[in-house]
């Protein structure tokens, strides 16, 4: 399936925290590149990158019935953030933030 949710998160929440984090909880993370993550779980794979202008950027896969879930995570972290949920024709089918 191709990427089905992105977001982005707080200012100045790094992604190597973010790595850390969710791999304290049990999601399979590691280093992408220099600056990017992923992190993985069964119901969700999402790479973790910051742009030049500091933004935590996240996308990747996620069972779209999880949607909730991982806003709910994000949220119970400390994290605000804007997460987005498309369908198979990249039409916005879902939008969480906090």
């Amino acid at each position: 399936m191709a990427n089905n949710v992105c977001g982005i998160l707080a200012q100045g929440i790094d992604p190597t925290q973010v790595a850390s984090r969710l791999g304290s909880l049990g999601w399979r993370t590691g280093s992408s590149s220099w600056y990017s993550f992923e992190a993985e779980t069964a119901w969700c794979r999402i790479e973790i990158d910051q742009t030049d202008d500091g933004t935590t950027q996240v996308n990747g896969v996620i069972d779209p019935q999880r949607i909730d879930d991982l806003a709910t995570l994000l949220a119970r972290l400390g994290w605000q953030h804007s997460l987005k949920l498309s369908d198979e024709n990249n039409n916005v089918v879902a939008k969480r933030h906090h």
